[in-house]
């Protein structure tokens, strides 16, 4: 199942990037706790995501984020949420441009709510797909959907 949605978060994944990394020596850099990385538009100022995680962990080639959750807003003065992405964990891969997990995932908008496991977004695609135990509930009218 794939849901092509706003790629907006992606840019939080890549604020991710600015945190510090190893140089050498393969340690892994020490874990940033109860995390929160708002996020907001260039000209305006206006919110358009946040980003929060009980640890973020970088090393040299991915960046593992436990009890994920992301919020994406509208990026106006509304404010409003756009949609939400949860998962225990996640792991960003910025070489790429790939984010997945193997743990549940939650995508929320205001019409459809996916859920599943083995989960993976593609940045170049903007699409998120769930590869097990899926269910989508959709809010919506689906006016003669079996013609």
């Amino acid at each position: 199942m794939s849901l092509h949605r706003h790629s907006g978060w992606w840019a939080g994944w890549l604020a991710l990037l600015a945190l510090p990394v190893p140089l050498g020596g393969g340690e892994a850099a020490a874990p940033a706790t109860n995390w929160v990385l708002p996020l907001f538009s260039d000209k305006e100022g206006y919110r358009t995501m946040t980003l929060r995680g009980s640890e973020v962990r970088p090393t040299e080639s991915v960046i593992t984020v436990t009890n994920l959750h992301i919020t994406v807003f509208s990026g106006d003065a509304k404010a409003q949420v756009d949609s939400i992405l949860l998962s225990p964990r996640a792991v960003f891969r910025p070489k790429d441009n790939l984010a997945s997990g193997t743990d549940s995932v939650r995508f929320i908008q205001d019409d459809v709510e996916a859920t599943g496991r083995s989960w993976t977004y593609d940045h170049k695609a903007r699409k998120v797909s769930l590869q097990g135990d899926v269910r989508v509930t959709m809010r919506m009218k689906l006016n003669d959907i079996l013609k």
